[in-house]
């Protein structure tokens, strides 16, 4: 009886979850100017909006950039410093990987404000560098966690055996070392796609008018209209970030890295 409710229960807290991605999934498929739920029939009208509106192109272009820039920069730089932190000794690690995580625990806002002033001071404010920099500021603290959980995982042993056996450093962080910790690569590389892709407190602070964001673009758009064409580019976001948890989960595991 007990184990009945339990899962009762629990089926009930995902419907409770899911029933406004599920509302948001369908009325992206309505006909009509506004969204209408459940739809009167399906239309792919607001799908085809999103690729033939300029506006909306140009958004996404500029995400696109971004995530070209972004992910590589940001995955190259997080696996060093996550396999840094993982193989050396040094006074003050423990301080150095806490202020590198240290962007998951402060509000994306007071971020946001930081760079806006700082990136005014350097006369960097409204250009893709700040863009850059601000998503990076993001993403990389995903990319040093899910590293340092394959690099925690991998023992020394295998490094020092391939250096005993003629190997220098960099073929064994080539050879060994990285298809060892591929799996917290691959995680970190989705996390910081998902992240530069959806980030858009930051975004707000520091882009310009040439440089708008998808999630910005949807921000300012909602503030005018409401069309179903918001609710398409959202069915996009959730199709991105389900595909990016599938390949998380299949690459190191989602309990390892949440």
């Amino acid at each position: 009886m007990l184990t009945t409710l339990v899962w009762t229960a629990g089926i009930g807290v995902y419907l409770f979850l899911v029933a406004p991605m599920f509302v948001i999934f369908l009325s992206a498929f309505s006909p009509t100017e506004y969204p209408t739920f459940p739809p009167s029939s399906v239309s792919f009208r607001w799908f085809t909006a999103l690729f033939t509106n300029s506006d909306w192109g140009e958004a996404l272009r500029v995400s696109l950039i971004l995530l070209l820039i972004v992910t590589p920069l940001t995955v190259i730089l997080g696996t060093a410093a996550a396999y840094a932190l993982g193989r050396l000794k040094f006074r003050g690690r423990e301080a150095i990987r806490s202020f590198m995580l240290s962007p998951l625990m402060i509000p994306q806002v007071v971020l946001g404000i930081a760079l806006l002033y700082e990136f005014t001071s350097l006369g960097l404010i409204n250009t893709l560098t700040s863009l850059v920099i601000g998503h990076m500021v993001i993403a990389f603290p995903f990319v040093v966690r899910t590293v340092s959980v394959s690099v925690s995982s991998l023992d020394p042993k295998l490094e020092s055996a391939s250096m005993s056996l003629g190997a220098g450093r960099w073929t064994t962080f080539r050879k060994i070392t990285l298809p060892l910790i591929k799996p917290g690569i691959i995680a970190g590389t989705v996390f910081s796609v998902v992240e530069s892709f959806g980030e858009v407190s930051i975004s707000l602070f520091v882009s310009s008018p040439g440089n708008i964001t998808v999630p910005v673009r949807i921000f300012n758009y909602i503030d005018q209209t409401f069309d179903p064409s918001v609710n398409a580019i959202s069915v996009l976001f959730i199709a991105v970030a389900v595909v990016a948890m599938i390949i998380i989960d299949r690459a190191v595991g989602l309990t390892k890295v949440l």
